[in-house]
């Protein structure tokens, strides 16, 4: 019995890989120029959102490794854009947090960021966003439950 081939042109899964393919190329040419990689915008984006946060939360909200995410605060720390204390308050977790230096770069790199999510937008009606919205969030509760 043969498979049912998948037709590239019509597969959805195929197509959302591409336009993330499409997002991820876009978002890393504008923040190149700034001096960063999209994990490094992830990281300082979750942080601004809800300050405080260790380095395994850090890594999951940034889709990376703990050890990545660890080398990339470490950097960070260096460069005056990230805080942590010396000894965790409680348990092993060392919550992090933007300096106003990391602030900064986050608000360059966000509007850039932005600028990308509205071009890739820009075909598209409100309400047809906001129907994209839905069904992405339906496709990533299927897959994760």
């Amino acid at each position: 019995m043969a498979q049912e081939a998948i037709d590239l042109d019509t597969s959805l899964g195929y197509l959302l890989k591409e336009a993330a393919s499409a997002l991820r190329a876009a978002m890393e040419d504008v923040l190149r120029p700034l001096g960063m990689t999209i994990t490094h915008y992830s990281c300082l984006e979750l942080l601004a959102q809800r300050p405080g946060l260790s380095n395994s939360d850090l890594a999951r909200g940034a889709f990376v490794t703990r050890q990545s995410m660890n080398v990339l605060l470490q950097n960070l720390e260096r460069e005056g854009v990230v805080e942590r204390p010396d000894a965790p308050p409680v348990g092993k977790a060392l919550p992090t947090r933007l300096t106003a230096k990391g602030q900064h770069s986050l608000d360059a790199a966000s509007a850039a960021v932005r600028s990308v999510e509205k071009r890739m937008l820009s075909g598209m009606t409100d309400a047809e966003q906001a129907a994209a919205l839905q069904a992405l969030r339906s496709m990533v509760t299927s897959l994760r439950s």
